[in-house]
């Protein structure tokens, strides 16, 4: 048998951390009998109670698991440990045999678990007091929740039952056996109350409520003395039931005559939920629940009201899930006893609980408290605290939807099982229950996260992710009046900084993804924009309260065809979430029909007593080996489920004292799910190891690479910063490096370059630095008129003639002009009048009509007056305007917008105008900054398109422009573009279980250090920002099947995302160096197989369902760069040759750089297999050729094909009967990023494409329809083009 696990090994605890018996003191009930004889049970008074025993785990001493191969059956002749509390006086020890004289034992010391305060647990266990009663109680429970000096919680769960006085059996009299004492009649009416309560890590309310009704069964029929031992069993059971790991497992356990479900939690960051949700929505309107849940955001001082000291916890504790994953960061006493009513005056925040009777004491004695009676569901507050307690109500549209909602759910099983039949097995009936409970804890909470999205989602268009700063005022601005009070008391919280540090870290907790999974296309919309946002014409309808009811562009499934996107257009930062529809749902309270995830359960095997070491030994034993059984059972594919038997198996293997076997299981948890690895414990494990052991786990590779991820890299295990920054206006001069941070931390500008010609602009004929005074007014300036536009209200017969995403971006003076007297509005498609008198709308031009665009004056009397003139291509007669004072403003602008617009249309690329808005702002900024003569000269300075077009050459080629289509931008919003390091598309398909935005096509496009960006393909906009897989370069990328993508990094680890949860909880870590390439096997819908390969020469085969490596092979070279698979052969490339090896590893073929090339400081690049033409295509570096080989003969020498002003070949492709070839080279004498199309038959260059500035890094083909190109860190965009 396994030795017992290291003393020095820390192991996790079960369930249980203590179990108490409670009552009154023995002293007490001897005095009560007598009293109760001579004055009568109804003259009693109430008695202080005391802890009677206490059971902390362990229960096995070292000794007993070394006597472990005793026999069983000699439990009484072994040393036990005494866990009875000692009081002042020693008891007998209540297991010796009853002859003998009484021997007293020795108190020994027990480890009580910190956070339990055996002082104030007795208060707490009978917070009303030990009450002796007339006549039998029912049994009752109540919950406690128990934190210590560090704040972290334990929970407790008190189960209360009665005995009678007159029965010996109840009460200690101190004699080593029973003696049936005489019948006294002044005390048969008397009965006392003890208490069993069980102290758990976990809040398991209503598994632990059954199994100590399961306890107090067997209690009822103990005599006094036997008591001790039923519950020590009791409690030694709990100590060996793991908890379970986060997932859908929950472990069930036989506790007879109910079988227990202990449910895990939903994932890592989700608290245990083992409580019925609804119990606030049966006690309190909907309308009462928004204000109670408000004044837990704003943190106000709480107390709870209830006569069922259950219900305080309980309510208490539904209140808490529903604010999840906002916490509650203040004391948390659901239940105080009455002597800690004094509690109440605290001056800080608390949320506490009393019983209903206290109710007019606190209310008079305590200022500014809420007070929440759950009994009569009201909400009041406390003596004179009417002027001090404000509590504004939630947003008005957040309010209704969260009320139409719950006034939807259905709160009451008996509807539910109305028409099912009747349950003749207990625990079958326990079962439908819970999973009807189930079901609408899950659709309370989707409700509830609901309000919170709605309430908080705009939070994220005023972080400052890099600097980690937030713009509350900015943040207010785009509130509601009415809604000012409610946000300006909730962002001053500690709650609402806690979740704001989550924002920032971009954490992907049940906010994140409720608020991701309900956005509409705008919202993914504005999230690529580079632009500040306006109201759009369909915005400021919604206002009218007559919305346009614009039809939505289908979604496809199928690869798009691109010439039918619209470019997206800018959308408005919404002003108000009473004029918002934040969940896409206008009209419709119903919940989201969001079914809960499937669960499973888990049958923990039964313990055996007595409870020595060999029992406890066979119990893991049997542990394991079930689990091994139920893994043996589990599909290939099910990695969720076989995740949590691998944590469990782990945790039982530990528990034997199995470290090696400990380790084993954890490894393999760490490729299977590392959300739910046990880093930590791992650690400690890895740690405690002898020097035997440490050198046996070394000697298996995939453990020696799990210790060094463990203690090797102490750094990751560093705090980050997780600071929140609340922007302020500076208060000393800057230089450029500062201004670019105060500006990026503002929310105006992030772009790094435009910055940099904002300094210039503000510091023309200055000394090159900005005073606080300047940038005040800057920064005024820019808000007032985004304020202005926030306003602006079009006329009907206006919107008729703008599209539905056009906005107003800047309104002129009222002017003159040939077209009648108005003002002159610009959006980001065109110029219209706004005329005056009768409101109406007379077009100037769009931008892509522009012909020309003057400014010039005009004679008017005695002056001249400045006047803009702009020549459309549609219209004969010139526009002309008296501008004035603002002539050479608009000048600036129109001709910026007109340059953008023409750079947008020649290079297909939207960006440009979005760009080419923001400039013309900062233009109109600037000259409201400066107000000098200067103002227009250094606005001049953000003319960047304008300069650009006379500077380069306007358009692309023309083949360049017909072949492409799209542009994206994946670093839109970052400060700097980042180079594009792999592209990848997946195809769309239907399931009905997924959202339809699931099953689009998606486009994963890889930038620096790890990051993932996916677009929706289907409308190229932004499906999910960025995420991280590990913190290096992200080399390749597969799909290896419909739910997974994988992910090849420079770190030697392969990750592998969940394409539906858009998460990355699986790795694999078989690879010892830079993984470089993965392959499937083309033309399989399903691959079961993926090859990867790695720097070092390692080629991996894994099974896709399974994950394992099924075959491996290592190529003696090195620089292994790329792989491709052709007639069951691997060709793989390794620099100084191409070699073909069978799947096993056994060389067929190689071709040598060498035998073709007397240049030896060339090597292979990447290369192509045509098995159509059955040829071979490759690339050399430093050379600007494409080299086709035979495959019926490698030694022939190559056909070459010569690639016209190509400076290097970075990446190839096959599409169809092409090859397209990525490089970098010249166009007019400029290093562009160029793309060559050569026909695999004729071998000639059919296409040479121009359209990034930096070089062609990767590509990759969509369907064979289109090809995507990713440029380089100058640019950093992808274009599309056309395939043929």
């Amino acid at each position: 048998m396994a030795e017992a696990a290291s003393p020095h090994l820390s192991l996790p605890s079960g369930l249980l951390e203590l179990c108490a018996l409670l009552g009154a003191p023995r002293d007490s009930l001897r005095g009560l009998e007598q009293v109760a004889q001579k004055k009568g049970v109804r003259n009693l008074s109430a008695l202080d109670p005391e802890v009677l025993s206490i059971f902390v785990p362990p229960f096995i001493s070292k000794e007993d698991s070394q006597m472990s191969s005793a026999n069983c059956g000699t439990l009484g002749k072994t040393r036990r440990r005494s866990f009875r509390k000692k009081r002042e006086k020693p008891r007998p020890e209540q297991w010796k045999g009853l002859s003998g004289p009484p021997r007293v034992s020795e108190p020994e010391d027990v480890n009580v678990p910190g956070g339990v305060d055996l002082l104030a647990l007795p208060q707490l266990c009978f917070p009303g007091g030990v009450c002796v009663a007339t006549e039998p109680k029912e049994d009752h429970v109540h919950f406690l929740v128990l934190t210590d000096v560090c704040g972290n919680r334990t929970y407790g769960v008190v189960a209360q039952y009665y005995r009678p006085l007159h029965d010996e059996y109840c009460f200690y009299n101190g004699k080593t056996h029973w003696e049936p004492s005489r019948p006294v009649m002044g005390a048969a009416g008397c009965f006392v109350p003890f208490a069993v309560c069980v102290v758990s890590r976990f809040p398991y309310y209503n598994s632990l409520k059954d199994c100590l009704s399961c306890l107090l069964t067997h209690l009822k029929l103990c005599k006094d003395f036997e008591v001790d031992n039923p519950i020590k069993d009791f409690a030694a059971k709990l100590s060996l039931i793991p908890s379970p790991p986060p997932g859908p497992l929950h472990l069930v356990f036989n506790m007879k005559p109910l079988q227990i479900v202990f449910p895990a939690r939903a994932d890592p960051e989700s608290p245990v939920l083992d409580l019925d949700l609804h119990l606030p929505l049966l006690c309190f309107r909907p309308e009462k629940v928004l204000q109670i849940l408000t004044c837990i955001l704003m943190e106000q001082r709480i107390v709870f009201f209830s006569s069922d000291w259950a219900l305080l916890t309980l309510v208490a504790e539904c209140f808490m899930a529903y604010l999840h994953p906002l916490q509650w960061q203040h004391p948390f006493v659901p239940i105080l006893s009455d002597q800690m009513l004094d509690f109440v005056m605290a001056p800080t925040s608390f949320l506490m609980g009393c019983h209903l009777d206290h109710f007019e004491e606190v209310s008079k004695e305590a200022d500014g408290l809420v007070l929440v009676n759950i009994d009569h569901g009201s909400v009041t507050y406390s003596k004179s605290a009417s002027d001090t307690v404000d509590i504004p109500d939630v947003p008005l549209l957040a309010a209704q939807t969260f009320i139409q909602r719950v006034q939807s759910l259905q709160l009451h099983h008996e509807l539910h099982a109305a028409h099912l039949c009747s349950s003749t097995d207990l625990n079958e009936g326990r079962a439908h229950r819970r999973a009807w409970q189930q079901k609408l804890n899950c659709q309370i909470q989707q409700t509830t996260l609901q309000l919170l999205v709605s309430v908080f989602r705009d939070v994220k268009n005023h972080l400052n992710y890099e600097h980690r700063v937030f713009n509350s005022e900015e943040f207010l601005k785009t509130r509601a009046p009415g809604d000012h009070q409610f946000y300006k008391q909730v962002l001053d919280t500690y709650m609402f900084h806690s979740f704001l540090k989550a924002r920032l870290s971009r954490r992907m907790d049940a906010f994140a993804q409720m608020d991701l999974h309900t956005q509409s296309e705008e919202d993914r919309i504005n999230g690529m924009l580079l632009s500040p946002r306006r109201p759009t014409v369909e915005k400021i309808a919604s206002r009218k309260s007559s919305p346009l009811h614009v039809p939505h562009r289908r979604m496809v499934v199928s690869m798009p065809d691109l010439q039918d996107i619209a470019t997206p257009e800018l959308a408005p930062r919404n002003s108000s979430l009473r004029l918002t529809d934040t969940m896409g749902c206008r009209g419709s309270g119903a919940v989201l029909n969001v079914p809960p995830k499937s669960t499973y359960m888990f049958k923990i095997p039964e313990i055996h007593f007595p409870l020595v070491g060999q029992c406890v030994q066979a119990y893991y034993a049997d542990f394991a080996a079930l689990l091994t059984k139920a893994m043996g059972f589990l599909a290939p594919d099910n990695s969720l489920l076989l995740a949590r038997y691998f944590y469990l198996r782990g945790l039982v293997h530990l528990m034997q004292g199995q470290l090696l076997s400990a380790l084993l299981d954890f490894q393999n948890l760490y490729k299977t799910d590392i959300g739910i690895f046990p880093a930590d414990l791992v650690k400690r494990t890895v740690e405690s190891m002898s020097a035997p052991e440490r050198a046996q786990a070394e000697r298996a590779p995939e453990l020696m690479r799990l210790i060094s991820e463990i203690l090797d890299k102490p750094h990751e295990a560093s705090k980050p910063d997780d600071h929140v920054k609340n922007f302020q206006l500076p208060k000393k001069h800057m230089q450029l490096g500062d201004f670019v941070k105060r500006v990026q931390e503002s929310g105006i500008v992030r772009d790094a370059s435009t910055i940099h010609r904002l300094f210039e602009a503000l510091t023309v004929g200055q000394q090159k630095q900005i005073d606080p005074e300047t940038f005040k007014d800057f920064y005024n300036c820019w808000k007032e008129t985004e304020a202005e536009a926030q306003e602006v209200s079009l006329p009907w017969l206006v919107m008729e003639h703008l599209d539905k995403n056009e906005c107003v971006y800047k309104l002129s003076s009222s002017v003159k002009t040939n077209l009648g007297v108005g003002k002159i509005a610009m959006t980001q498609k065109r110029l219209f009048l706004l005329t005056e008198g009768r409101p109406g709308y007379v077009e100037i031009s769009t931008f892509r009509n522009i012909e020309e665009v003057r400014s010039t004056t005009t004679a008017f009397l005695l002056r001249r007056i400045p006047t803009l003139k702009i020549k459309g291509a549609s219209k004969k007669e010139v526009f002309e305007a008296n501008l004035k004072t603002e002539c050479d403003l608009w000048h600036l602008m129109v001709k910026e917008m007109w340059a953008g617009k023409k750079l947008a249309d020649d290079h297909k690329d939207p960006q440009y105008v979005q760009q080419a808005l923001t400039n013309v702002l900062l233009m109109d900024a600037v000259v409201g900054t400066l107000q000098s003569p200067g103002a227009i000269y250094a606005a001049s300075k953000l003319s960047y398109f304008d300069k650009m077009r006379h500077e380069l050459p306007m358009a692309l080629p023309k083949t360049s422009l017909e072949t492409l289509k799209h542009k994206i931008n994946p670093s839109a919003g970052e400060t700097l573009p980042q180079a594009v390091d792999v592209l990848l598309y997946t195809p769309g398909h239907l399931d009905p279980a997924e959202k339809v935005e699931d099953a689009h096509p998606k486009l994963w496009c890889a930038l620096s250090e790890g990051k993932v960006t996916v677009f929706d393909a289907s409308s190229w906009t932004v499906h999910q920002h960025c995420f991280k897989v590990g913190a290096a370069k992200v080399n390749c990328m597969v799909m290896a099947d419909q739910n997974q993508v994988w992910v090849g990094s420079a770190d030697s680890v392969i990750y592998i995302i969940n394409v539906h949860s858009m998460s990355c909880n699986k790795q694999l870590t078989d690879h010892r160096s830079s993984v470089t390439d993965l392959i499937v096997q083309d033309g399989q819908k399903a691959p079961s197989e993926v090859y990867s390969c790695s720097v070092d020469g390692t080629v991996l085969a894994w099974n896709v369902r399974t994950l394992r490596v099924t075959s491996r092979f290592q190529l003696p070279s090195g620089g292994l760069t790329s792989i491709r698979l052709h007639g069951g052969r691997l060709w793989c490339c390794t620099g100084n040759s191409i070699v073909v090896m069978t799947t096993n590893g056994f060389l067929r073929q190689e071709l040598k750089i060498e035998e073709n090339f007397t240049d030896t400081n060339t090597s292979f690049l990447a290369f192509q297999l045509l098995p159509e033409q059955e040829q071979l295509w490759a690339a050399c570096t430093g050379r600007s050729e494409v080299y086709i080989w035979s495959l019926k003969d490698l030694a022939q020498p190559p056909q070459r094909v010569p690639l016209e002003d190509c400076s290097e070949i970075i990446c190839m492709i096959r599409v169809k009967k092409q090859v397209w070839v990525g490089s970098r080279g010249l166009w007019q004498g400029t290093p562009k990023g160029k793309i060559y199309v050569i026909d695999a038959e004729s071998k000639t260059v059919e296409k040479e494409l121009v359209a990034h500035m930096d070089t062609v890094r990767t590509l990759c083909s969509a369907e064979d329809r289109y090809v995507l190109s990713g440029s380089g860190k100058e640019e950093g965009k992808i274009a599309i083009w056309k395939g043929e």
